[in-house]
């Protein structure tokens, strides 16, 4: 397995603080990560110690597979692109100036990139257009812009949704998707837009207080929280041994706390269930098809609840 990114026992103090605590993260070479936690919760402190911004107090960072260091920081910062909290640009300058500057910096000299970039964003038309009269909107855009021009091997977005129209939001989707499958990106985004993270993320990390909850697969996510019945009665015991020997269905799970009972074969309707509850003469105090999302499962592990609820 080729990491992009691992960090072991990442910590960060400040004022005696534990901010970031013993935090280990494995992000894949080519996947899109989307790392979900409360505001406060640490993320983009995670994501200043991986550009170099904030120092560690403790633990290590590897990225690119080099550890991050003085002598080998500059070069490994070279290969990727980032925006971390409010983009900063020179105002007085139009958006082509400052990607010009921003090429300058990075030693990067291919200046048929700028319209590329631009046009990947979307944001044309501003040629003679000084960035402080720019919306939030279209500042988010030139910063993804600037993220991206030098074409780097990883992509570091805090919030890069912040400020975006639904239009401007579907846009930047399916720029990340074609970012990681045709240009072979690793991004790593936090977004506290939990269903566009749903929709492009391969991997999700969950962090509360400065530290990480979960690190699991979309694949493993869905595969759990498939759509289901929830059927609550009073007679669990009888309700089930029906289920099972008249509908020949094995794949239920009985939830005797609520009274609930969720059924997974999608070969059996709402109706077919209904009807042998009332036929056996069970009372059936409600029926629902429910699906579990990429929301529900954050809030149950933010808020300490069960996630095989």
């Amino acid at each position: 397995m080729t990491y992009i990114i691992q960090t072991h026992n990442l910590t960060k103090v400040y004022n005696g603080a534990e901010v970031v605590s013993g935090v280990n993260m494995y992000i894949k070479k080519g996947e899109i990560y989307g790392f979900l936690g409360p505001n406060g919760s640490g993320k983009t402190t995670i994501m200043k110690m991986i550009t170099n911004l904030v120092k560690p107090t403790g633990g290590e960072i590897e990225v690119l597979g080099e550890k991050l260091s003085p002598p080998t920081s500059f070069e490994v910062l070279k290969r990727i692109g980032s925006t971390i909290e409010y983009p900063v640009f020179y105002e007085k300058l139009s958006a082509r100036k400052n990607l010009d500057l921003h090429c300058r910096y990075m030693g990067f000299h291919n200046k048929n990139e700028i319209d590329e970039a631009l046009k990947l964003v979307n944001l044309i038309n501003v040629e003679k257009k000084p960035v402080k009269e720019f919306s939030l909107g279209m500042k988010q855009r030139l910063a993804i812009a600037r993220a991206v021009i030098t074409k780097p091997d990883l992509l570091i977005l805090d919030e890069p949704l912040n400020g975006l129209d639904p239009q401007g939001i579907r846009e930047m989707r399916n720029l990340f998707l074609n970012l990681s499958s045709q240009y072979g990106m690793s991004l790593l985004i936090s977004s506290h837009i939990l269903g566009e993270i749903e929709q492009i993320a391969d991997t999700i990390g969950v962090i509360r207080e400065g530290k990480i909850l979960e690190e699991t697969s979309m694949d493993i996510i869905r595969g759990k929280y498939v759509e289901h019945l929830e059927l609550q009665v009073k007679d669990q015991a009888k309700a089930a041994f029906v289920l099972e020997n008249e509908l020949n269905i094995d794949n239920f799970r009985i939830k005797e706390q609520d009274s609930l009972i969720h059924i997974y074969d999608r070969n059996i309707s709402q109706n077919d269930v209904i009807q042998a509850m009332v036929t056996n003469q069970i009372e059936i105090g409600s029926i629902h098809k429910k699906s579990k999302s990429l929301e529900d499962y954050f809030l149950q592990l933010i808020e300490g609840g069960n996630k095989d609820a």
